[in-house]
């Protein structure tokens, strides 16, 4: 897949726009595990923080192909911008396709321009992102809807104005637009993890949080089956092309250092071991870049099998992310193990790759039982064909 006319020339601008908004900065918002309020607004006035919204709604319209090349820029520059366009995607597509119009009219361009933090409230400390069992309850009371329940590792949730929260509402999942500012809501500030530091991940409870019945976005299968599987499924896209983008950087820092560092009077690229390392890593990043352009046709075609692609794209590219990212730190040596060194930071931001939207575990289980039922089906179909047409 290649990007020509104007297209390219959308994706030369942002890719300088992180280059020198976002990249010299990454690794102190890493260490400060804070992300400069700037971003997101610089992103919005550029259309780029929900670049695939529509250009009324405040996007750019990027189609599949540019959507995920613009989430590899990201993930190059920085994993929490790249988490942030991800985010904010997925609250602003459910609101935009979803809420009744004064609810999108009134959220989605302020999401869309930076001025407000979106926050996609779905796991919970015990059933993780499993919706269906989640513990959050909601009840009616005249007009409007009250809200019990905590939520945790909620990614930019400490900045967020507005929380799309998912709670058992009459007994089935609902999709529940809060209002940061709603007396009832508790946010806490979660520090001090492994990786994406910068994205401001938080705890949110609500006690007795009472909004209004418009506020329900969604609810029964619609809610699980179509607000919240499109949106994981946009965030999954947007991690697997971020991933491809980490690998990339860690690749391109490893070649550097591959042919710069002398080690018994030689480049280290040189050294067999090395070498080896290096082929790993080539392989892998190629190997990851093609499943997200499978997933990206597939998305752009409507084919059925979209969604498995997808799984399959995030899944490959997040553990290969990881597993470069290991060797780029092994290339760099001691240097590749301090703050100094970018690819420090991504080794632990790749491992966050392969847990948020989905662990690897989950997409495990997720990508066979989509194989397995396609192939059922297809073995159905065969056999009502019967034994002559299936011949032919």
């Amino acid at each position: 897949m290649s990007v020509d006319g104007p297209e390219a020339d959308v994706l030369r601008q942002s890719r300088e726009l992180l280059e020198r908004a976002v990249t010299p900065n990454a690794g102190a918002w890493d260490r400060a595990q804070e992300m400069d309020e700037k971003v997101a607004g610089l992103l919005g006035a550029q259309g780029l923080l929900v670049p695939s919204l529509p250009e009324q709604a405040g996007g750019r319209g990027f189609d599949m192909e540019l959507l995920g090349r613009f989430n590899e820029q990201a993930g190059r520059a920085c994993g929490s911008v790249r988490n942030l366009v991800g985010v904010q995607g997925m609250v602003a597509h459910a609101l935009h396709r979803w809420a009744k119009p004064p609810l999108r009219d009134r959220w989605v361009p302020r999401l869309a321009a930076g001025d407000v933090y979106g926050s996609f409230a779905l796991t919970e400390p015990l059933s993780g992102s499993d919706a269906r069992a989640a513990a959050t309850v909601a009840e009616r009371r005249g007009g409007s809807v009250v809200l019990n329940g905590e939520k945790s590792w909620i990614s930019f949730a400490a900045r967020a104005g507005v929380f799309l929260v998912f709670a058992r509402l009459d007994g089935h999942v609902a999709a529940i637009l809060v209002e940061r500012d709603t007396p009832g809501v508790h946010v806490t500030p979660q520090v001090d993890l492994l990786g994406l530091r910068a994205s401001h991940l938080a705890a949110v409870r609500f006690d007795d949080c009472e909004v209004p019945a418009e506020h329900v976005v969604a609810q029964g299968a619609l809610a699980f089956d179509a607000v919240a599987t499109a949106a994981l499924d946009h965030g999954r896209f947007s991690t697997a092309w971020g991933s491809v983008g980490l690998a990339a950087a860690c690749l391109d820092a490893s070649l550097d250092r591959a042919v710069t560092r002398q080690q018994f009077g030689a480049p280290i690229g040189d050294h067999q071991l090395v070498a080896r390392m290096v082929t790993r890593m080539v392989c892998a990043v190629d190997a990851a870049r093609m499943q997200c352009e499978a997933a990206t046709r597939a998305r752009g075609s409507g084919d059925r099998d979209a969604v498995r692609r997808t799984l399959i794209a995030k899944y490959v590219a997040s553990e290969n992310a990881f597993a470069v990212a290991s060797d780029a730190v092994q290339v760099h040596g001691a240097y590749g193990c301090s703050a100094q060194s970018s690819v420090e930071r991504h080794l632990r931001d790749a491992k966050i790759q392969c847990v948020i939207e989905g662990t690897s575990q989950i997409q495990e289980t997720q990508i066979s039982q989509l194989t397995l039922t396609s192939w059922r089906a297809a073995q159905r179909r065969s056999e009502a064909l019967g034994p002559s047409d299936n011949g032919r």
